[in-house]
């Protein structure tokens, strides 16, 4: 059996209406099949192999489930399996910050899988963003979507997760406008390090969405008797806003290339003014080091050593020489 935690929740379906009761797997996979109608859902947060296997076991699942259940894949993926189908998506959250100069992560990521059989559908979620039961309660107000089959709930899993893609896509271009407007102001401190932290936290995006593709191009067209034309139909759309989205993620890419190549710039032309004024600085105070070094290496016979106003004129001289070379420093707006 599965520890509290671990079992999110399990609901039996028939005819789109969700039977009163608390059921464990076995029962309510046997009341189903008992009927022979209806569909079971089973969600999951993150079980342990042996809890897993006992469920494989119930519903026919391979001894491959398990490891499929607990191990994080590395991009979304479908894989059709004799009577069952296993499909890998990631999810996506965006994290809050103060300000992009200040976050230390942009994006975070955790994944979501589903089995699907002919009569139920598990569901397994890594991550604390991830949950469904918004979605359980949506598709439970509508019973004529659930009448469809457990492929249903699996296209509202495919469309909930690419929407979350479409939300977090939009705070990353606000992020970002945000980063641009910080990037041309006049004394902005964002430097190439928060730059390559939102190239990083793009690219970590692209590759949880952009491998998505291939598996919901399968689905629409039918890679699976599991799928009815119907649900098909609807995941064209849910396609359709994925292209939407990997469009956004290249443009934020192209941008932020565009803005790194800036901070580069600005970074350079700051470290230029900078080492201008120590160059001027240098200058000036080069002028009273020397004479003070003439001055300074006790000959008898120097100019105007032993005359009473030989100090005030040499320190007059001295003050004129780094005043002039001020200025005219100043004029060429090295200072």
């Amino acid at each position: 059996m599965f520890e509290p935690a671990t079992v999110v929740d399990c609901a039996v379906y028939v005819a789109g209406k969700r039977l009163p009761g608390e059921w464990t797997y076995t029962a309510a996979l046997t009341e189903v099949r008992g009927r022979g109608e209806g569909f079971v859902w089973i969600g999951l947060f993150e079980p342990e192999r042996q809890q897993f296997h006992g469920l494989a076991r119930t519903c026919g699942l391979r001894d491959q489930a398990a490891d499929d259940a607990i191990r994080r894949h590395r991009r979304p993926t479908l894989d059709h399996r004799g009577d069952t189908l296993f499909m890998a998506m990631k999810t996506v959250c965006h994290v809050e910050n103060e300000s992009p100069e200040t976050a230390n992560e942009i994006v975070l990521t955790g994944e979501i899988m589903a089995f699907l059989g002919k009569d139920f559908i598990v569901t397994v979620r890594h991550g604390q963003h991830s949950g469904l039961h918004g979605l359980r309660t949506e598709l439970e107000a509508e019973p004529e979507r659930l009448q469809a089959g457990p492929a249903t709930v699996l296209h509202a899993i495919a469309d909930r997760v690419v929407d979350e893609y479409l939300s977090v896509t939009d705070a990353c271009e606000t992020d970002i406008d945000l980063m641009e407007s910080l990037v041309f102001a006049a004394r902005s401190q964002v430097g190439a390090e928060q730059m390559y932290l939102m190239r990083r936290e793009i690219l970590e995006l692209r590759r949880a969405v952009a491998p998505l593709a291939v598996p919901l191009h399968r689905l629409v067209e039918g890679a699976t008797p599991l799928v009815p034309d119907e649900v098909r139909s609807y995941l064209r759309d849910v396609e359709d806003h994925l292209t939407t989205v990997s469009e956004r993620i290249a443009r934020f890419d192209e941008l932020l290339t565009s803005l790194l190549s800036a901070t580069v710039a600005k970074v350079t032309l700051q470290l230029n003014g900078d080492m201008r004024k120590i160059s001027s600085w240098v200058a000036i105070i080069s002028v009273p080091t020397m004479v003070v070094g003439v001055y300074g290496m006790n000959f008898d016979h120097m100019p105007e050593l032993h005359w009473t106003y030989g100090r005030p004129l040499v320190l007059s001289v001295v003050l004129i020489a780094c005043v002039v070379l001020y200025r005219l420093l100043k004029r060429n707006k090295w200072l």
